[in-house]
């Protein structure tokens, strides 16, 4: 299939989930809040893409939601060069995803991050994944969680599960403070198998978000909260924001790369504390 083929159809893919999931939570909200969103541009004196970014804050049920598309393309410098794997000699690089994260106003439904992207440089891969990060101890999630993954990676790879569960776990840890940013997912990166293979997996992973995200707030919104949760909540976004600003690829990869910065950082809580 020729590269060209391939950019198209995974750009029309991500923005595809982009609408999908924007609508699913408008309808979660139930006409309490909608999405404003802003297409931005990589360089505005010539075309190296951009993208669309979807953000909703103060909802019934979302504190703050970003949906974000984008596709970028142009060169690499010299230095972001060598930092990038699987990369030999052009500096050309394109690179397509969709990015949401989930700040929920009940402290007792996880925060909820997903995302998918396809990277070329001297060739193309897949990327992506979702993580789960509740406040409290709840093993009604995980196994939520586990058992929907696992039935979708099952049809894909038997040991796909496993691998890009520990893949997660390993990835989604804060080595400073010694501890798992959250209750974990899967986690998956230079994925070049096969492209057709691995772009069905990659679509299977967004509808398996679009199910779990859905479920899991149909199960958890009910529960009644109190001041002392949300003090508890608010310490527990303060490491997810060390992650994001410390270790994670995305973010790094954004602005390093000339993304639009508002867009990056919409993956930051509305507020975090660190007492």
């Amino acid at each position: 299939m020729e590269e060209n083929i391939k950019k198209k159809l995974v750009r029309n893919w991500f923005l595809t989930i982009q609408e999908l999931i924007c609508h699913e939570i408008e309808n979660i909200e139930n006409g309490s809040s909608y999405f404003e969103t802003k297409v931005w541009s990589r360089n505005e004196t010539k075309d190296e893409g951009g993208g669309k970014s979807r953000l909703l804050k103060n909802g019934n049920v979302f504190e703050k939601v970003g949906v974000n598309f984008s596709e970028v393309y142009g060169n690499f410098s010299n230095e972001f060069k060598k930092k990038i794997p699987r990369f030999n000699n052009s500096k050309n690089f394109w690179a397509s995803g969709i990015s949401i994260v989930m700040h929920m106003k009940n402290p007792y439904i996880p925060a909820m991050h997903f995302n998918t992207r396809y990277i070329i440089t001297d060739h193309g891969w897949f990327g992506g994944g979702m993580d789960f990060t509740p406040c409290f101890k709840d093993s009604a999630l995980e196994k939520i969680v586990k058992k929907k993954l696992k039935m979708m990676c099952n049809k894909h790879g038997k040991n796909y599960y496993k691998k890009y569960k520990k893949w997660c776990d390993d990835y989604f840890y804060l080595h400073h403070r010694n501890e798992p940013r959250g209750i974990g997912g899967i986690f998956f990166d230079y994925k070049k198998e096969n492209w057709d293979k691995d772009f069905a997996f990659v679509r299977d992973v967004g509808i398996a978000f679009s199910y779990l995200f859905k479920e899991i707030i149909t199960k958890k919104s009910k529960k009644r909260w109190k001041k002392k949760d949300k003090l508890i909540q608010n310490k527990k976004r303060g490491r997810y924001v060390e992650f994001n600003l410390l270790h994670d690829r995305g973010t790094k990869f954004g602005l390093q790369t000339g993304g639009n910065v508002e867009a990056i950082l919409m993956s930051l809580p509305p507020t975090a504390n660190w007492e």
